[in-house]
């Protein structure tokens, strides 16, 4: 396995100690680790949301249409 040195403030090493000394991390690499798989997944889904917008041709809402209607969506129900 590679290794990789990096500079991170004392206020991030804490953090990053507080989630291993939490037991939900082996230790400071599982972490890391997981940080690298969560935004992998995360790009991926946002590369796929992009793909999906794009083939899904042009809408003939306006964008003032589009926030109305989530604007109504998230008010409550009377």
């Amino acid at each position: 396995m590679a290794r990789l040195q990096v500079s991170i403030p004392e206020e991030m090493r804490e953090w990053i100690a507080a989630q291993v000394a939490s037991g939900e991390y082996a230790d400071i690499g599982d972490y890391i680790r997981d940080l690298v798989r969560y935004d992998r997944r995360e790009r991926e889904a946002v590369r796929l949301a992009l793909i999906e917008g794009e083939e899904s041709g042009v809408s003939p809402l306006k964008v003032g249409d589009i926030i109305a209607a989530a604007q109504r969506e998230r008010e409550p129900a009377r």
